[in-house]
């Protein structure tokens, strides 16, 4: 059985590994990842761990990774197809019945009689699978006042209303659907349309089985070809800043005004193209196609292949503005995102998800290759996990006017439930009257950049937005603030986040203990000339709610360290530790009071009040920063005694990850 690899993402994508792999080894909450004794090896401290966000897992100890099929395969000892039976059922997707299996992904194009050789094929073209046009066809056009002619079905005047109520306005008025304006269309001339050097004219060729993506990849070279005969489309791009190049890259076209070129260019595929929604039918029987007299934007999915289009009106009168393909059997707008295979061709680290095509295609040549757009569609979760899957910080762009807002508050609610430890989101909300494309435009690209770089974290944007609603100066207010985000606390995940959202808020609001007045914005782990330990001790014992961000390093630990005992206390204690900060400090020191006179020093030695809480994900990257700089120093301890050559190999292989999330970490904490 031939399995599609869409298939196989897809059922990846349906399947939670955690769930999956707890039924096997118990696992622990640990920060961003879940823990557990590694099935595949014996231990007794946790090295094996479960990504969720990643559908990965990985064991520090063997080095033993994969995915939840590759999980299954190893501890089972199972072939790779009983493997994804078991999971596709789980997962509620079908499975193809045979090694012809893409069926759904497929059509019949149909046979063409023979066609006497044209008058006039078009130059330097390439399109394998466009046919010939009979030259005799009629194509029922009429000429307009300025001597175009018009092309409607059965030769319908435009302007009638028989011609209008041919096509109803309820039932392709929405944004993905045809809508019909009532203006004239040029009609395409014979030379728009071109010819396969290895047509062969005069001989029938008999229907057969064809690809859906081999069609969508030969429509999109048909729309590129016709926008070298589209003046006022090649303006549009042009007004709009785009260079050639980037007009190429992109693969930017042009629909003819004609109601039926597609049909015309691709007469054995009518049946194809239905399928992917470009050709419509009406009530009465009549084709159709849906995208005309518009600006083409390709859309591909993440292996590259042409899925979808969108369309947009070349006048801004015309409504709907934009226009995508509907959804078929290989396009699912809710699962795509525009530009995401051309960012991460590019290698984009920052990724910055914004509204429209041409915002994506802007930024992406003024060199923000990290611009994404959704389709069409309101941004939804799996949207925001496919852009944490790239990276764990990501920047919405919205509006500034109350739709932007609105908007804005929409993704913040989408996003709560899945901002783990160590996720971070950003706000970066624009001036009235401005896209991405249109400011920077107006401002530059460095002048952009730092507007990017300062877009408030997801504390100051939701701080900001509460306490416009309330007034602050009064006991009620704070009150009130504090009451609307224990709601929105509810929908984060538990973690070392939650916890310390929570306490900026008090601090800000002056609950806390600190002076707000003298907190610092620049947080600095780095005290010259501290062990990272002793930091390390300090650091959890204000916090204790970060203890699982250092987990991972309890496997690494000699067994009589300080450290070592630490961990191991706040492990047996984490589940009863309590969600107040001042109560959580006591706790901890409560339960570890028998190594108070080794960390009592600590606390007098090194003062952490300096830090400001008014960024949580601030003080997160530095706890995570100060994880990777310990496991560099522990994992290079521990290479100078190992226990054999494969630990030597092991402890290699690791130290090499850790000093690449090292270097990779945005906020260093310093040697």
């Amino acid at each position: 059985m031939a399995i599609p690899q869409h298939t196989i993402d897809q059922i990846l994508d349906r399947t939670d590994i955690v769930e999956l792999i707890n039924q096997r080894v118990k696992l622990k909450k640990s920060g961003r990842t879940y823990s557990g004794c590694c099935p595949f090896h014996q231990e007794k401290t946790p090295s094996f761990h479960v990504y969720r966000d990643k559908a990965y897992y990985h064991c520090f100890g063997c080095q033993a990774n994969g995915n939840a099929i590759k999980f299954l395969m190893e501890i089972d000892n199972r072939p790779f197809i009983d493997v994804i039976k078991d999971l596709a059922q789980h997962a509620g997707i079908e499975l193809p019945k045979d090694n012809f299996s893409a069926k759904s992904a497929t059509y019949k194009r149909q046979a063409v009689p023979a066609k006497a050789t044209p008058a006039k094929v078009a130059k330097n073209t390439a399109q394998p699978s466009a046919q010939a046009i009979n030259p005799n066809q009629p194509n029922n056009a009429q000429t307009n006042s300025q001597g175009n002619q018009q092309s409607h079905p059965q030769g319908e005047d435009q302007h009638s209303p028989q011609a209008f109520d041919s096509y109803p306005e309820d039932q392709y008025s929405d944004f993905q659907d045809s809508s019909f304006q009532d203006q004239a269309f040029d009609q395409f001339s014979a030379e728009g349309f071109f010819y396969p050097d290895d047509v062969h004219f005069g001989m029938p060729e008999a229907a057969q089985e064809a690809s859906l993506y081999d069609l969508l990849e030969n429509v999109a070279s048909y729309y590129q070809q016709q926008l070298k005969h589209a003046p006022h489309a090649q303006n549009y791009f042009q007004n709009r800043g785009l260079s050639q190049e980037t007009q190429d890259n992109w693969r930017l076209g042009y629909a003819p005004s004609d109601w039926q070129h597609l049909e015309h260019a691709f007469p054995q595929d009518i049946d194809g193209l239905k399928l992917i929604g470009l050709v419509r039918e009406s009530d009465q029987g009549k084709q159709f196609d849906l995208l005309r007299d518009r600006v083409i934007f390709p859309i591909r999915d993440s292996k590259g292949r042409v899925v979808g289009f969108g369309g947009r009106a070349l006048n801004d009168e015309i409504k709907p503005k934009y226009i995508n393909s509907p959804d078929s059997e290989v396009f699912h707008k809710n699962q795509l995102l525009y530009g995401l295979y051309e960012g991460r061709k590019a290698k984009a680290e920052k990724w910055l998800m914004v509204e429209g095509y041409m915002d994506v295609i802007a930024l992406h040549q003024s060199g923000i290759h990290g611009a994404v757009a959704t389709l069409g569609t309101a941004s939804n979760a799996e949207h925001l996990n496919m852009l944490f899957r790239q990276n764990h910080s990501l920047t919405l762009a919205f509006d500034g006017d109350n739709a932007g807002q609105k908007a804005a508050w929409r993704t913040l609610e989408i996003a709560l439930p899945l901002l783990e430890d160590g996720r971070q989101l950003h706000f970066f909300i624009l001036p009235d009257q401005h896209d991405p494309d249109s400011l920077i435009q107006a401002i530059g690209q460095e002048a952009f950049l730092e507007k990017l770089e300062q877009a408030p974290l997801l504390s100051d944007f939701l701080y900001a937005q509460l306490t416009q609603r309330f007034d602050i100066t009064s006991p009620e207010g704070k009150g009130q603030v504090m009451g609307e985000l224990r709601q929105l606390s509810q929908q984060l995940p538990n973690g070392s986040y939650k916890y310390l959202l929570s306490q900026s808020f008090k601090d800000r609001l002056g609950f806390g203990r600190r002076d707000h007045q003298a907190s610092s914005n620049d947080l600095n782990l780095s005290f010259g000339g501290i062990d990272h330990s002793q930091l390390l001790l300090v650091l959890l014992l204000h916090f204790p709610k970060l203890y699982s961000e250092f987990e991972t390093l309890r496997a690494l630990l000699p067994e009589q360290s300080l450290i070592k005992h630490f961990l191991d206390t706040l492990d047996q204690i984490e589940e009863q530790l309590p969600q107040d900060v001042e109560a959580c400090r006591m706790f901890v020191l409560g339960a570890c009071s028998h190594l108070h006179p080794q960390l009592l020093p600590l606390l007098n030695k090194i003062q952490l009040s300096q830090l400001g809480m008014d960024h949580p994900e601030d003080i997160h990257q530095h706890a995570e920063d100060l994880h990777h700089r310990l496991q560099v120093d522990f994992l290079r301890k521990k290479l100078k005694q190992p226990a054999s050559i494969k630990e030597i190999h092991n402890l290699k292989q690791q130290l090499n990850d850790a000093y690449k999330r090292l270097s990779s970490s945005e906020i260093r904490v310093a040697l």
